[in-house]
């Protein structure tokens, strides 16, 4: 009974689903959606007007669009998942050429400080050359509001701040000596971009001679109230957090030099050579016990990397909890990582270790749980309350049908679903915590 506990093969049959068998611990399917068999990278949760609307950038590739039974290139998916068992397809905004619109975020005019207070907004990647905004305000078409950048020769997981519009691009901007660095722009009217400046690494810049520094993958700012920016750069190898004070980065010298680029930090921590930093998400205020039994508050930045390798060999990527208190001397507080041998993930096909957490700062999760995509080993739920050993609380890895199963990434909503998506087209699960993974969670 206890191996039934720890590998449930669960059958299920969802209105407009195929049965489906999954290998799960307290975490169980709500619902189910296909993604019309395109690959997908980033899944993003909102809240339109009482409907809740999953917006999913794709990866490259084409498909048909069920809703207009023409083959578009891929581009941006917009799910209506207000009810998680029946999943609806709204609208697909085709991508460029051969498809790919891998990151998305999303904010309602009402937020942002100059935009149309009734409108709903989707800022997105358009292939590896530009960045574009579209009004995706429901129920009308999407319609494309403005090209942000474009000419670029790399886009990635960029970060916008809807209180205050300013965004954050990952991009490949021509005289720079990488394809990932940051645009930063000012969205607070949609309709007109305003680019306030371009920042990287010393050693990135026009001009810089030497080693370029491991490239951006993607910001994570606290907006005004925590004036920081948390940059995640590096892969699965030469990982790098970077912290910024984000007044300094938003007003301070504009000209790309040495100088300049290293005024706004105000920490670094440079990983091992062989773990990258994908994503750094900023855990900050959290109460912690010493060992002499006294509480204290401590923020810390989950940094996660991405495992770029199938089967076993080599370093696997995983889940580091740096101590960023004192942010000019961050500090490993502990460090996570998936163990594949039960289930004999190793023997499985596709890549083995830690790919994203969730981004999202909901209620229900913050400080409390981290959602971390591990592809072949489908999502992982860590109970990070106790920071110095977080641990393995639930996992949900679906059924690939015999073909490789490649969760990309995950996020969660402000009702408490979890959203995973495959990148090579084996859809999007949409999950709940039950059991004791569930009380580790702050539902109400």
């Amino acid at each position: 009974m206890r191996l039934l506990s720890v590998f449930v093969a669960v059958m299920l049959v969802l209105p407009g689903a195929e049965p489906h068998a999954a290998e799960s611990r307290d975490m169980a399917l709500a619902g189910f959606h296909d993604l019309q068999g395109r690959g997908a990278y980033q899944p993003v949760i909102h809240e339109q007007n009482g409907r809740w609307i999953a917006y999913v950038g794709l990866h490259a590739g084409g498909a048909t669009n069920t809703v207009t039974g023409r083959h578009e290139d891929n581009g941006t998916l917009l799910v209506d998942v207000s009810d998680p068992a029946k999943p609806a397809t709204l609208h697909h905004i085709p991508g460029p050429p051969g498809g790919e619109a891998q990151m998305v975020r999303v904010c309602s005019g009402r937020d942002l400080p100059r935009a149309a207070r009734d409108r709903v907004y989707l800022l997105r990647s358009h292939g590896h050359s530009a960045h574009e905004v579209w009004d995706v305000t429901l129920p009308g078409p999407p319609q494309r509001v403005a090209v942000v950048s474009d000419g670029l020769r790399g886009t990635h997981k960029s970060w916008w701040e809807c209180d205050s519009g300013i965004a954050y691009l990952v991009s490949g901007v021509a005289g720079w000596r990488t394809s990932r660095m940051t645009q930063v722009f000012d969205l607070s009217d949609p309709a007109r971009p305003r680019h306030l400046r371009d920042y990287g690494l010393p050693g990135q810049e026009p001009g810089a001679t030497g080693r370029v520094p491991t490239g951006l993958h993607g910001p994570i700012s606290t907006g005004r109230a925590g004036n920081r920016v948390y940059f995640g750069h590096g892969t699965s190898s030469g990982g790098i957090l970077q912290i910024v004070d984000r007044e300094r980065l938003l007003n301070g010298e504009k000209a790309p030099t040495r100088a300049n680029l290293l005024a706004p930090q105000v920490g670094r921590f440079d990983l091992d050579p062989d773990y990258g930093a994908h994503t750094a998400f900023p855990v900050l205020g959290m109460t912690v016990r010493g060992a002499d039994g006294r509480t204290a508050k401590r923020d810390f930045v989950a940094v996660t990397n991405e495992a770029l390798a199938e089967g076993c060999g080599g370093a696997q990527q995983k889940l580091w909890m740096i101590d960023v208190t004192d942010e000019a001397r961050p500090k490993v507080a502990s460090t996570w990582a998936f163990d594949p041998k039960p289930g004999n993930f190793c023997a499985r096909p596709g890549r083995i270790g830690a790919h994203a957490s969730h981004e999202s700062f909901s209620d229900i999760y913050y400080r409390r749980i981290l959602f971390i995509a591990h592809f072949n080993a489908g999502v992982r739920a860590v109970d990070i309350r106790d920071p110095y050993r977080p641990r393995e609380i639930a996992y949900y890895v679906p059924d690939g049908g015999g073909r490789a199963v490649t969760t990309n990434n995950v996020e969660v909503d402000d009702r408490g679903y979890i959203y995973i998506v495959d990148r090579h087209g084996l859809g999007m699960h949409i999950l709940r915590l039950t059991g004791a993974a569930r009380q580790a969670a702050n539902f109400r």
